[in-house]
């Protein structure tokens, strides 16, 4: 009988610590929570002006109040850019409609990039709906790319795959508040489980 009743104590007390463990975060969901809020910067994100895919001029007033996903490449990309951006398409699925944030897709290549280029690529099956192409003079894509601490942009080898040249870029993806300051950023791995992940944490 002691022994029942002992077990009977054990199984009442574990049963009453459930509900206490499933209402509160797990260590993983603290981890992510960390890593996510851990790559924010106020640093990273000044002023630009651009030309978008439409033609108008767009600089970083026209994305706040919202949050963006900030993404350089070029639409000759062979291989991380078309990832990236349906990677990108992909986690919005799991991101509620009202937190999507925009997408803006700066191409570092102004030689081949027109606004009809880029009006056509961001049209590709699986990338994100609500997204923005913008161009401009090699001295507006120096000035974005050092607003975001990248490494520059450059053309590099000849490639039959990549339309005549291949072009060096920064493939982080980063996430813009609707202040315009960065609240964390990914690497071009991420897959879109994570991306989905993380903004739903910063939502």
């Amino acid at each position: 009988m002691r022994i029942l009743s002992r077990l009977t104590q054990i199984a009442l007390a574990f049963s009453l610590t459930l509900p206490l463990a499933a209402c509160g975060p797990t260590r993983a969901e603290d981890a992510a929570i960390a890593a996510c809020k851990s790559r924010s910067s106020a640093a990273i994100g000044g002023p630009f002006r651009l030309t978008s895919h439409t033609g108008a001029p767009i600089t970083e007033a026209s994305f706040k109040g919202r949050k963006t996903l900030v993404f350089f490449g070029y639409t000759f990309c062979p291989d991380i850019c078309p990832v990236v951006l349906f990677n990108v398409g992909k986690a919005m699925e799991d991101i509620p409609e009202d937190k999507r944030p925009m997408t803006l897709f700066i191409s570092v290549d102004p030689e081949r990039d027109t606004p009809e280029t880029l009006t056509q690529y961001i049209a590709s099956n699986g990338f994100p709906k609500d997204i923005v192409g913008a161009t401009g003079t090699l001295d507006e894509l120096k000035e974005v790319n050092a607003a975001f601490k990248t490494p520059g942009f450059g053309r590099g080898k000849e490639s039959d795959d990549a339309g005549g040249y291949l072009v060096s870029h920064a493939s982080w993806l980063y996430l813009m508040n609707e202040d315009w300051t960065l609240d964390t950023f990914f690497n071009d791995s991420a897959s879109a489980a994570e991306i989905a992940r993380c903004i739903n944490l910063l939502s």
